[in-house]
């Protein structure tokens, strides 16, 4: 059960930190020079980014760690699962685009969801970023950060990989489509 306080009892922690753990040690080449010690000592230490992750994890998105901010000493965790997470697709950009339907309106959308997680959508660059570690989104897309003068206009954009190439696209931002999802980050 999810608390409203954010925080995972010791078994879920625990078997998070098995689950990240796993993955960290299946996937070196995603953090070269990364040691799971550290990341599991920063973990421990901030219960609600750990419920972050959880909820990152619970929706399919399989968190992993991308990269280490020396400046501000956080990891950089992005959802890694090769499709946008089953749990998170079939959702419109934003709030003001689900509004914006007069009729089936999808159950979400991405922005809020990823709020309501504590953590942030992907922008382009850090999709872009995501993808030189493997091939992901090669049978769905993922909104990503769509900048505010597209917004303003009532379009989002979102990326895929086709064809061996990461493609931008646009499209209104009230769109939903059962293989479209959002792909997040969470610095811990």
């Amino acid at each position: 059960m999810i608390s409203d306080k954010k925080e995972l009892s010791p078994e879920q922690s625990e078997e998070l930190l098995r689950t990240l753990k796993a993955r960290f040690e299946k996937n070196v080449n995603c953090h070269k020079g990364l040691e799971w010690a550290k990341v599991q000592a920063k973990l421990e230490s901030n219960a609600e980014k750990l419920w972050s992750l959880n909820e990152m994890e619970r929706t399919g998105g399989q968190p992993d760690v991308v990269g280490h901010d020396k400046e501000t000493d956080e990891y950089i965790f992005y959802d890694c699962s090769a499709e946008s997470p089953k749990g998170r697709r079939s959702v419109c950009y934003d709030c003001e685009a689900w509004e914006s339907r007069k009729e089936n309106k999808p159950e979400n959308n991405a922005i809020d969801m990823a709020a309501s997680m504590g953590i942030e959508i992907l922008t382009e660059e850090q999709y872009r970023e995501l993808q030189k570690l493997g091939n992901f989104d090669t049978k769905t897309s993922s909104w990503v950060k769509t900048p505010a003068n597209i917004r303003k206009l009532g379009g989002a954009i979102f990326c895929d990989r086709r064809y061996d190439t990461v493609f931008v696209y646009h499209n209104g931002a009230e769109s939903y489509y059962t293989a479209r999802g959002f792909r997040g980050f969470l610095r811990v």
